[in-house]
């Protein structure tokens, strides 16, 4: 299966890629090459090899999602110099009154 300059071109289209037609013609055999290589790889017998699905060891390295009780709010706000309701009051940042 041939990848063509035509193809190329129009997969670049969709892609708002540009190229010159110097440009198509070695993309198209740079795509022909990679094709065929993989074409190659469907030829190799795999009986008896297990699957792969990565080639570096993984282990969960996270601790264990344990709940535990937070601080309490109260001590939180001790030192906090402007509080409402529980929550921390900071000065405004947007005046939304203005406008602008």
């Amino acid at each position: 299966m041939a990848i063509t300059a035509d193809e190329v071109k129009h997969v670049a289209k969709l892609a708002k890629l540009e190229f010159t037609d110097d440009e198509l013609q070695m993309f198209a055999g740079q795509m022909d090459d990679i094709i065929k290589m993989v074409q190659q790889l469907g030829e190799v017998d795999t009986t008896g090899v297990p699957v792969t699905s990565t080639v570096a060891e993984a282990k969960n390295v996270m601790r264990e999602d344990v709940a535990v009780k937070g601080t309490d709010r109260d001590q939180l706000m001790y030192n906090v110099p402007q509080k409402d309701k529980g929550f921390v009051k900071v000065p405004a940042i947007i005046d939304e009154s203005e406008e602008g």
